[in-house]
């Protein structure tokens, strides 16, 4: 057998159904490999974008999302990728090209040590010296990938090599019972929570994990106590809840952080440092329970008195079985906090400014999104109201990464989420900035016959930095530019183009796109005169009472 057809097989066996990219010359013998397997190949039209889709993919089935590049420059382009990968625990298998080892007359063309390249941001990365080493190489490939804490891997498949004959056997997946918290951390755990006078449950991107929303909803009803979530937690604990207080967007000075101030124990379930920080610890401050798949990383800003470690769901469902609630638990000012800042926020619901406020769009997408719909956000200042206000009421829904926040990924995460679940009502929310950078998949997405919308918020400048210039006193400099007509760009590639002219067109066209199969393309003008005042000066003058 050529050692191209064994690496194929040994990916059908590990349940693969898309790979995702940009084949070159030295992945010839593996494209004649695919042309005769069951997994489809979706060729994007940049790397980066294949990386993204494969990480989102990771993300949303748990399975190792797999990606295809040649060597050099195509390597080097899954580089942000992999960091997005790697620092989201997305688990991810990147599978490139390269010269032949063992004798090859192109001296050193497009060659760079692109095994090494990957070291610093996968967990694991080897190049493939012989076809018989494609079983191991490949299984334990996908277990480290998709083994807690989840990330990216990396294989190097050399031209030589793959044209190899082998006759060595597939190794058939396997899945390990992931281990269990040992019971005297769970009783320290239980002990510290019925202590509590005030005690508050933080939900973070660990738990946005299959068969862990379950378990935390339960422990969440069982004993009564409140609970928010960090920017990738969003959606395990059902925001529409009474019980629910909101979302961590800023790290502190919010009404939320009113409520986490007052609170005299945190059950962080989920949370790592990769996160941007939902809260500041001080010593002597709030203590806190760090229930995850891993121990807590020491941080200065982050130090657990007491880590429930293991299975996250198993060590939630023990834990909700024999805390007992107190009757004298206060949470009074987690409440009137959450209510402070809904009374905030009320006007903004209705604000009739054109172009439009960030705060009106998330109201309006939220009105058009059912339960399950999915929003995949860009990484932009508009992600921080999207995580504030919009409320997602199921895992994953709302795809936004804290932890590398690269731009570009909107639009590759929502056309993944749309080959994972067809049948929902997929949304990539993009800023104009990020949107461009990988708006050249807006054919892929067209030419898959995707149903999708994507919202470009159109404010011709990077949006956040101009807001976070703003806030350190700096002049207004360096930031804007110039679009295309973005109607006549989503015609141009097969999609259909909208925008909104007035703040009255805003819902309607929301409501319309996606009515009928295809892409829609939709140009909002927005205004982000609202983040300097609210973010800047409101929240902080009316949490700070």
């Amino acid at each position: 057998m050529k050692a191209s057809d064994l690496f194929v097989r040994a990916l059908e066996a590990e349940g693969v159904e898309y790979i995702f990219g940009i084949p070159g010359e030295e992945n010839l013998d593996l494209l004649d490999s695919l042309s005769r397997s069951s997994i489809r190949l979706i060729i994007t039209r940049h790397e980066q974008a294949a990386g993204f889709m494969a990480a989102t993919y990771g993300r949303l089935t748990g399975k190792a999302g797999v990606c295809l590049s040649t060597l050099g420059p195509g390597a080097t382009n899954f580089v942000t990728a992999a960091a997005y990968a790697q620092l989201g625990a997305m688990p991810m298998l990147m599978i490139t090209g390269q010269k032949p080892i063992k004798s090859s007359k192109q001296g050193h063309f497009q060659i760079i040590d692109t095994v090494d390249m990957m070291r610093p941001i996968t967990k694991y990365t080897k190049q493939i010296v012989s076809g018989d080493n494609i079983p191991s190489r490949v299984r334990e490939a996908f277990r480290l990938a998709e083994e807690e804490r989840p990330g990216a891997v990396h294989l190097e498949l050399p031209e030589d090599i793959a044209r190899e004959t082998t006759s060595e056997p597939v190794m058939p997946a396997s899945a390990a019972r992931r281990p269990v918290a040992e019971e005297k951390s769970i009783q320290q755990a239980i002990e510290l929570i019925e202590e509590a006078e005030r005690p508050l449950i933080l939900i973070g991107a660990a738990a946005n994990r299959k068969l862990t929303c379950r378990a935390i909803r339960r422990f969440v009803q069982q004993t009564g106590i409140p609970f928010f979530a960090t920017q990738m937690g969003k959606g395990v604990g059902d925001e529409t809840d009474p019980l629910c207080l909101g979302n961590a967007a800023l790290s502190s000075g919010d009404f939320l952080h009113q409520a986490i101030d007052a609170a005299d124990l945190i059950v962080n379930i989920g949370h790592n440092v990769v996160e941007k920080p939902p809260f500041f610890m001080t010593p002597g401050g709030v203590r806190v329970v760090h229930v995850n798949f891993t121990s807590a990383e020491v941080d200065p800003v982050y130090f657990p008195q007491v880590e429930v470690v293991g299975d996250i769901a198993h060590s939630v469902w023990r834990m909700g079985n024999e805390v007992r609630p107190r009757d004298d638990w206060d949470f009074t000012p987690f409440f009137n906090a959450r209510d402070a800042e809904q009374r905030h926020i009320a006007p903004y619901l209705t604000d009739d400014r054109f172009p439009v406020s960030p705060i009106r769009l998330v109201h309006e997408v939220q009105s058009v999104m059912p339960d399950d719909g999915m929003l995949a956000l860009d990484n932009g200042v508009y992600k921080i109201w999207f995580a504030r206000n919009y409320k997602a009421r199921q895992p994953n829904t709302v795809l936004l990464d804290n932890a590398l926040a690269s731009m570009g990924a909107g639009l590759p995460s929502a056309m993944a989420a749309h080959l994972v679940h067809p049948d929902r009502k997929v949304m990539a929310i993009c800023g104009d900035g990020g949107f461009m950078m990988n708006a050249q998949e807006l054919e892929t997405a067209v030419r898959l016959k995707m149903n999708l919308t994507i919202v470009i918020l159109n404010d011709s400048a990077y949006g956040m930095i101009k807001w976070k210039q703003a806030d350190m006193g700096f002049a207004d400099f360096g930031l804007d530019f110039s679009n295309p007509d973005w109607v006549k760009f989503a015609e141009c590639h097969g999609a259909r183009g909208h925008r909104v002219d007035s703040i009255d067109q805003l819902g309607p066209i929301l409501q319309s796109a996606g009515d009928q199969p295809g892409v829609d393309l939709i140009d909002v003008p927005v205004d982000y005169s609202v983040n300097d005042v609210v973010l800047n000066k409101e929240i902080k003058e009316l949490a700070a009472v």
